[in-house]
């Protein structure tokens, strides 16, 4: 039986990576990832029996642990008494490009993006819009790390995710060898999203403060920007405007 510290120790990327395993927690976030990926997860941790209602019959063993492990081991301030321990990908962080058949035709580029807020947003909008996967240079926030994992609200397994230095060969093969086209979030982009006839795109958004790096864009088939209103903010939040643009490019918009 592992020691309580063993799950704590998760917290750090190190350990994450070596061990390859990441921690979720709160009733909702665990029972997201065991309807959906039940095959991913190792173990459940539990204070008391109230946290199983109802005890789930997925043959996946339970452990349980006091309230004061369980502080110990989550994120949150008031953690819900139960957490889970599920295996991360096995390809998450190389530049492995899925199987022809696994890419999808949607994928998000994220640049350099620090706040795990952010990148767990993004990710879980992702989700939420039907994005296949999620490339991510080696600067953005972990993927799996505990404040990013809190913003997925469980759903970081419903994209193939890949975390490297290699991303920008990633669009490079997507582009040259499987027909993508890579469109950016850029503040001196066009407010024309007429995008017809391009099936398979990939979405750039970069870093909160100075954006996408100029290899990026460089690269980019088409830029588009969000119009914001003279007497509104200056800008927008990475996570909202990656939203909107998900939304811009949702399939009825290119079919």
């Amino acid at each position: 039986m592992k020691p309580v510290s063993w799950y704590k120790s998760l917290a750090l990327p190190k350990n994450r990576r070596q061990y390859g395993y990441f921690m979720i927690e709160g009733k909702r976030a665990v029972d997201q990832i065991l309807t959906y990926h039940l095959g991913s997860v190792e173990e459940l941790l539990c204070v008391g029996d109230a946290a199983l209602s109802p005890p789930p019959s997925t043959g996946i063993p339970v452990r349980i642990i006091s309230e004061a492990n369980m502080k110990s081991i989550c994120a949150s301030k008031t953690p819900q008494g139960i957490a889970a321990l599920v295996r991360i990908p096995p390809d998450a962080y190389t530049s492995k490009i899925p199987e022809q058949s696994i890419p999808g035709g949607r994928i998000l580029l994220l640049e350099h993006i620090q706040d795990p807020g952010n990148v767990g947003t993004l990710i879980r909008t992702a989700a939420a819009f039907g994005i296949n996967g999620v490339i991510m240079s080696e600067q953005c926030a972990d993927p799996f790390s505990p404040k990013t994992i809190q913003s997925t609200a469980g759903s970081v397994l419903s994209v193939w995710i890949r975390k490297t230095d290699e991303y920008l060969l990633m669009v490079d093969e997507l582009k040259s060898k499987h027909g993508y086209k890579l469109i950016a979030a850029d503040l001196d982009g066009s407010e024309s999203y007429d995008f017809k006839g391009i099936n398979r795109h990939i979405l750039a958004l970069g870093n909160e403060g100075s954006g996408l790096s100029g290899d990026t864009l460089n690269r980019c088939d088409h830029r588009i920007r969000i119009p914001i209103e003279e007497s509104g903010a200056e800008s927008l939040n990475v996570a909202s405007s990656g939203a909107i643009c998900m939304f811009i490019l949702r399939p009825a918009s290119v079919a």
